[in-house]
């Protein structure tokens, strides 16, 4: 049967290697929410715009009351869809999502959030405590991301939803490294050079 060895990276993180040539993902650790035989979906956790959450509520007229996240940044997703907000959280519920719109992702305690009813809670003072808001996301069309992983363009490791909520931003990288066991300093731009 065709297709039966397909990896699911869904849930797990990749980090760009050092060498990575794309601007736009030097340096990023993305969280894959969805990862199919049509293509992949994440989000870039550490890469902060300069945008605060309170800011973002203010654009579509709603206050933020929460004390504990209206300073937390925005954080560029990925380069599609950059004008769209997309919140990863922590799953609620075991039913189900109270949103209108969510991917409860596979693998994990995680879902992702776009329609603004997250946000209207949030706004109340409710909502999930552990979140992530991004603008845009960055997607994969169909064999494109086994193909940049197969080119070394990424690493791949089991998420640590850890390092998306309470990890300092500019830890976020290494800290992702350090879970495949290794000393991010020992990867050299290029390869074959020890």
């Amino acid at each position: 049967m065709a297709g039966h060895d397909r990896i699911n990276l869904t849930n797990q993180f990749l980090i760009a290697m050092p060498g990575m040539g794309d601007p736009t993902f030097a340096g990023s650790v993305v969280y894959l929410c969805e990862h199919t035989e049509k293509g992949a979906l994440g989000l870039v956790i550490n890469k902060p715009v300069d945008i605060k959450l309170k800011n973002l509520f203010e654009k579509v007229e709603l206050s933020l009351t929460r004390e504990d996240i209206a300073d937390s940044p925005v954080y560029f997703g990925g380069p599609v869809q950059t004008e769209r907000g997309f919140v990863l959280h922590e799953r609620l519920t075991e039913d189900g999502s109270p949103y209108s719109s969510t991917l409860a992702i596979a693998g994990g305690a995680l879902d992702m959030t776009t329609s603004k009813d997250v946000l209207e809670a949030l706004a109340e003072g409710a909502g999930p405590k552990k979140l992530l808001v991004t603008l845009g996301y960055s997607g994969w069309g169909a064999g494109q991301l086994e193909d940049e992983i197969g080119r070394n363009g990424w690493l791949t490791v089991s998420a640590d939803p850890q390092i998306i909520f309470d990890t300092p931003i500019d830890q976020r990288y290494d800290r992702a490294l350090s879970l495949l066991g290794f000393d991010p300093h020992m990867l050299s731009q290029e390869a074959g050079h020890a």
